[in-house]
This record gives C-alpha cells, sequence and structure tokens, in this order.
C-alpha cells in the first residue's frame, strides 16, 4: 500500500492505527466500531467484507477480496463519509445495513415518510441522540430504513440523493 492517499484508486482500509500508513485513513476496527456504536449493529455482519478508501474519506464495502492497491472505477457500494468532523453514512449503506439497527432509528409516520423520501424537512416524535440517523417507516409489519437523516434542533433533514428522491 502507498503511503500517500490516491483519489485514482481503492486503497484496502489497515485492520487497526497501528498498520496504518496513510495519515487519516480511518481503519476497518474504526469504521465498524462506528456503526456498532452509533447504530448498535454487530461487528460479526461485517467479517466477511472488505473495506476501500477511494478519495479523501470515502469509504466503500465489498463482499470479496482484491489486491490493494486497486485501479478501478467502482468496488462494492459507497459505505460511508469519513474524514469530516461527522461521519456519515450513505444511503445505500442505511438501505441495506439497516435493519439490523437496533439504535438511532427514527420510524417515521407514512406522511413524514413521504415527504422525507421527498427530500423534505420533518419533525417526527424523537427524543434520540442528534446526528445522523436512520430513517425509516413500517411495512407489511417490518421496519424498513428508507435513508439517512440529519435531526437537529428538532427537525429531520432529508439526506435522500436528489437522484432518488420520489413523491408518492
Amino acid at each position: 500500500m502507498s503511503a500517500e492517499n490516491d483519489g485514482g484508486r481503492f486503497d484496502r482500509l489497515p485492520a487497526t492505527a497501528e498498520d496504518r500508513s496513510v495519515e487519516g485513513r480511518p481503519t476497518r476496527t474504526e469504521v465498524i466500531g462506528w456503526w456498532t456504536d452509533r447504530f448498535g449493529l454487530k461487528p460479526e455482519l461485517f467479517e466477511s467484507y472488505t473495506f476501500w478508501e477511494k478519495g479523501a474519506g470515502k469509504i466503500w464495502i465489498f463482499a470479496a477480496d482484491l489486491e490493494s492497491p486497486a485501479a478501478v472505477e467502482g468496488l462494492g457500494m459507497t459505505f460511508l463519509r469519513a474524514r469530516q468532523e461527522h461521519w456519515k453514512p450513505t444511503t445505500d449503506a442505511v438501505q441495506r445495513f439497516g435493519r439490523a439497527a437496533e439504535r438511532n432509528v427514527v420510524v417515521l409516520e407514512e406522511a413524514d415518510a413521504k415527504a422525507f423520501l421527498h427530500g423534505e424537512t420533518t419533525d417526527p416524535a424523537w427524543d434520540g441522540d442528534w446526528g445522523y440517523l436512520i430513517a425509516a417507516h413500517e411495512i407489511a409489519g417490518g421496519i424498513e430504513p428508507i435513508g439517512v437523516g440529519l435531526y437537529l434542533y428538532g427537525e429531520l433533514r432529508s439526506q435522500m440523493p436528489k437522484g432518488r428522491q420520489r413523491e408518492f
């Protein structure tokens, strides 16, 4: 692995801080720990995945293994935005892994879920942590993740990407 960050390739995340060769690069342990601490996901959920950085803080998850570095355009799916003050999960990651979350999931009523999906800010009944939450809705007797919301000052700001916003 190169000792510098290169936005044109994927580099595997180091397992621990002791293995880090690129200053500021998150580690596998830190990434999994963040999902565990923030959303209550079990670390075992990620055992069969590898984690990669492309660019400064764009973390990808891949359900296989490759030699590092990898000079490809895409690898798995985007998973997390790191190297900023507050790490942000991606919509894809929340929709894929959010069903297993045990905390920081706000379950929206139908009107709020529709507004959220359309990219609007809502004010759901939430008495939990501020910051990035998993916005979900009950469908067919189960809780289904919709996407990422940013909860601040009593409102939930939809982080639904413009290209995925829908109106119902």
